[in-house]
């Protein structure tokens, strides 16, 4: 890798990590006037007319507006919206930092979602990953214990879910760019959102919404926008455990600002699931490396979908 590449790399990721933390706090900012829906709604509002702005200034991306296969994407951003709807209402009941280990489990369920409905084989790295996933998440969570929050449960329930949202989005790269799936979804969920909402809720914002509405606005888009330029720049293998420093750097905020204890079971339990699925990454970019190898066949690899970012 080239020192040019590394630095972008660390630049990209230190954008996802500012984005994916300042998410969580504008939601939290949000949440004492605005419910679950109308938190949604600017979140989708706020990512369609970004998109539809740049369509205003790049006309070409007007052909990226087909869907190319609807009922996929009805799929997709369905599933996305409930997972968003667990995400948002757990990240406002949780620790921060037991939030975002727990969200780190989409991997371990997606290489779990992978065997029967991509056909993909079961190998010893995915295995091993998903029973260090288990192992993690019963480290955090103890089970039993009186630190268990039942908003766990919900954050994990969003994990799996936004884990079959990559198997659809893994899907749909083959045959829409990100840009079409990202519109889409926005497009979409934008109505769903609005349903649940009073649509007076802006006139309920204070200071403090105003500011988590703003945060919103541009974070929902950064988070995906940095992180997929993170893994242009450098392979899963170094981008997930950079990644993983969102999980310290949530707590230090949870800690500074909300008061929250640095749960060292969070931390140990996030180990687990991370080196897990590091352990996978690692074994999957050496089996794929002899098919990278062999000559060109005019057809690319599709981009890898990331769906962990909310």
């Amino acid at each position: 890798m080239k020192p040019r590449d590394i630095l972008w790399l660390l630049l990209w990721t230190a954008g996802a990590l500012v984005s994916f933390s300042a998410t969580a706090v504008a939601v939290r900012l949000m949440a004492h006037t605005l419910s679950l829906f109308e938190v949604l709604s600017v979140r989708n509002f706020a990512g369609l007319a970004i998109l539809l702005g740049a369509v205003a200034l790049r006309p070409e991306l007007r052909r990226q507006l087909r869907p190319g296969k609807p009922w996929l994407h009805v799929i997709r951003n369905t599933t996305h919206f409930i997972g968003q709807c667990g995400w948002n209402s757990a990240i406002t009941v949780l620790p921060l930092a037991t939030a975002f280990a727990l969200e780190f489990t989409a991997p371990i369920w997606l290489a779990a979602m992978a065997v029967p409905l991509l056909g993909e084989r079961l190998t010893l790295p995915r295995a091993g990953a998903i029973v260090l996933g288990i192992a993690g998440i019963l480290v955090i969570l103890r089970p039993g214990h009186e630190a268990f929050q039942p908003a766990a449960l919900v954050m994990l329930g969003a994990a799996v879910l936004f884990a079959g949202v990559a198997v659809a989005t893994k899907r749909l790269t083959r045959t829409v760019s990100t840009f079409t799936i990202l519109f889409w979804m926005n497009a979409s969920q934008l109505p769903l959102s609005l349903a649940g909402s009073n649509l007076d809720f802006p006139s309920r914002l204070d200071a403090a919404g105003w500011t988590g509405a703003a945060m919103l606005a541009v974070t929902g888009l950064t988070s995906h926008l940095c992180l997929t330029q993170a893994y242009r720049y450098g392979d899963a293998v170094v981008v997930m455990p950079l990644d993983f420093l969102r999980i310290p750097m949530i707590a230090l905020i949870g800690w500074q600002f909300y008061g929250e204890a640095l749960d060292p079971f969070v931390f140990v339990g996030a180990v687990l699931i991370v080196v897990g699925i590091v352990w996978n990454l690692s074994a999957e970019a050496r089996r794929a490396a002899p098919a990278l190898a062999e000559p060109e066949t005019g057809r690319g690899p599709a981009p890898a979908p990331d769906d962990r970012a909310r």
